[in-house]
């Protein structure tokens, strides 16, 4: 059993926790962002951006940069545009794979009758092109996929995690986990009333950054999920 009882669906981030795509989005949004004229490091994009949809996360980047909100907005408007076209261009020939064992733990939660949902603050595009390099398909390797298209808010807000519970037919929060690399996740987690919230520090925030979100554990691996989700079975 899970720390706060059973579990019946795990919903994972994408990129960084279970995508390894080498920070090629965040390096395309730090890109777009720097062609505005500004200097911001990959970590200052990774701390203010990861996990978000992907204008809300320029938002917030750009934010201390600017007195009128006006302005931010105009140029964060330009900087998604810009950001677009170089990652489209960048995933031509990008090479993805994913983090180890995270078919391993996929395959054991189906075999416990445990869903398994990806969810992700990219648009559908971007994600269907993930998941087309990775042969992986809806259905097949994982039961749903939600992106920030299908909602009106995206993380924090829990609309994507309650998208995924319809889907999977699961209607208690408590029955469901939400594992991400990034404090946003965790938020969104807990945001849903989540029975377990899990930081993952392969991606965009280190240990120390997630353990500020509280969530339940802070993993190194996504295999660790199996003694704590389901060591019982």
């Amino acid at each position: 059993m899970g720390k706060k009882g059973k579990i019946k669906l795990v919903v994972f981030d994408m990129a960084g926790t279970t995508v390894n795509e080498n920070n090629v989005v965040y390096k395309s949004l730090q890109r777009a962002i720097n062609q505005l004229g500004h200097n911001f490091t990959l970590e200052n994009v990774l701390l203010n951006g990861g996990g978000k949809e992907k204008l809300q996360a320029i938002r917030d980047i750009l934010k201390p940069a600017y007195s009128s909100l006006e302005d931010m907005e105009k140029y964060a408007q330009t900087a998604f545009a810009d950001f677009l076209v170089i990652l489209k261009k960048a995933y031509e020939n990008l090479k993805v794979d994913p983090y180890d064992g995270t078919l391993e733990v996929f395959d054991f939660l189906a075999k416990q009758g445990i869903k398994v949902a990806l969810n992700t603050g990219y648009n559908k595009e971007t994600a269907l092109s993930l998941l087309d390099k990775l042969n992986w398909e809806e259905g097949r390797t994982f039961d749903v996929l939600v992106t920030a298209d299908d909602v009106k808010n995206s993380r924090p807000a829990p609309d994507m995690i309650f998208v995924a519970m319809k889907k999977c037919g699961v209607s208690i929060a408590k029955e469901v986990a939400k594992v991400g690399d990034s404090i946003v996740d965790i938020e969104e987690g807990k945001s849903a009333g989540c029975g377990l919230t899990f930081g993952v520090t392969t991606g965009a925030h280190t240990a120390g950054q997630l353990h500020t979100a509280e969530p339940d554990f802070i993993i190194h691996s996504l295999r660790e999920l199996k003694e704590i989700i389901a060591p019982a079975y």
